[in-house]
């Protein structure tokens, strides 16, 4: 028996098992692989990410990554950059960041059972194969192919549409100290810089044939960039969805993270948000009361899907994106504005002042 039992060991089942033992209560935690455990994404973690895991607890070594301080956006139109309003950015190996999760997890008391499937959920108990383990409170973190989600009746879909990602590490020394968005017709590139001599780079677009080597041609100065950089790992892609789930918790059963729906990896904002889930998850438990957590999560979610849905626009009309990279470059703190939104530094009347101005230099640029 154990207080919370959490499926999935992935960086929000872990960021929710380390809440919850902040509340005092027993904390289970299982997954079918082994740490470290990978996944093919941006690896950049923005400073509102490094808050919300330091409000856990979680603290992320700065010389575990490289530190960024801003985002550039570059397309044939123009560039566009801003630094962070406040602290900076850090880029981390997706297998570098899972082992230090799993440490402060195991510090905190976690009970970690690694290579063991979760089979169903019954009467209130977890099935573990042939065995199973009674729960007050039951959480699935085991990402966007959720069973969890299945089991609990919870896959009802508001909202729902999908992009691919592909990532691949090259051995190059960072050329600049911002993450860099490249813009092209139908795709985009993220650059990260993840340490002194290795960026990230990924690859997203609407199109599932689409690769890295053949969609670099698009892109005439990455692909300088990296003509002479080795390669330091294989391509890996998975399907990147858009999400919005009708509810995220029923009875003594509740979602996190991308189980509990996803916003587009456009934002960079996955980690924060699941983060900041375990935080609001940990409260309602402690509350014996999940409805404060759907409220909680529904909260959470608004300025990331907001941010998705203006870049995804971008993405979908060219002319809009043209005019949209003239106008922020023409006007610096217009796109300065925009990254504070990003990371939650902007206020209502800052935002509303900010689409205003942006329209219109869109509208006559």
């Amino acid at each position: 028996m154990t207080d919370v039992f959490i499926i999935g060991g992935g960086p929000a089942g872990l960021a929710a098992a380390m809440a919850v033992r902040r509340k005092g209560l027993a904390v289970t935690v299982a997954d079918a692989g082994r740490p470290p455990i990978d996944k093919p994404c941006g690896e950049g973690l923005m400073p509102d990410s490094l808050a919300a895991a330091a409000r856990l607890g979680i603290v992320i070594p700065p010389d575990a990554g490289r530190a960024f301080r801003g985002i550039r956006f570059l397309g044939a139109d123009g560039s566009a950059a801003g630094a962070f309003p406040e602290g900076e950015g850090l880029g981390v190996r997706r297998t570098t960041l899972h082992p230090i999760l799993v440490a402060e997890a195991e510090r905190a008391g976690v009970q970690l059972m690694w290579a063991t499937p979760v089979t169903g959920l019954r009467d209130g108990a977890v099935q573990l194969g042939r065995h199973a383990m009674g729960a007050r409170w039951v959480v699935g973190a085991d990402g966007g192919q959720s069973l969890v989600r299945q089991w609990a009746g919870l896959d009802g879909v508001r909202r729902a549409s999908r992009r691919f990602g592909f990532r691949r590490h090259y051995a190059v020394a960072p050329w600049t100290d911002y993450m860099e968005i490249h813009w092209g017709r139908g795709c985009q590139f993220y650059v990260t810089p993840v340490a002194a001599s290795e960026v990230c780079v990924v690859l997203m677009s609407r199109d599932p044939h689409l690769r890295i080597d053949s969609a670099l041609d698009r892109f005439p100065l990455l692909r300088e960039r990296l003509a002479s950089a080795s390669q330091a790992t294989s391509e890996r892609g998975q399907l990147a969805s858009t999400c919005r789930l009708k509810s995220v918790a029923t009875g003594a059963v509740a979602l996190i993270g991308d189980a509990s729906g996803t916003v587009d990896a456009i934002t960079g904002e996955g980690l924060c948000l699941a983060f900041q889930q375990a935080a609001a998850l940990a409260d309602a438990i402690a509350a014996g009361d999940l409805r404060r957590y759907e409220q909680a999560h529904r909260r959470l979610a608004r300025r990331p899907v907001f941010m998705a849905d203006f870049m995804l626009t971008m993405d979908r009309w060219p002319l809009l994106q043209a005019r949209a990279l003239r106008a922020m470059a023409a006007r610096p703190d217009l796109f300065s504005n925009l990254l504070a939104l990003h990371i939650g530094k902007l206020g209502l009347a800052g935002f509303l002042k900010t689409g205003l101005q942006l329209g219109w230099e869109i509208a006559t640029i």
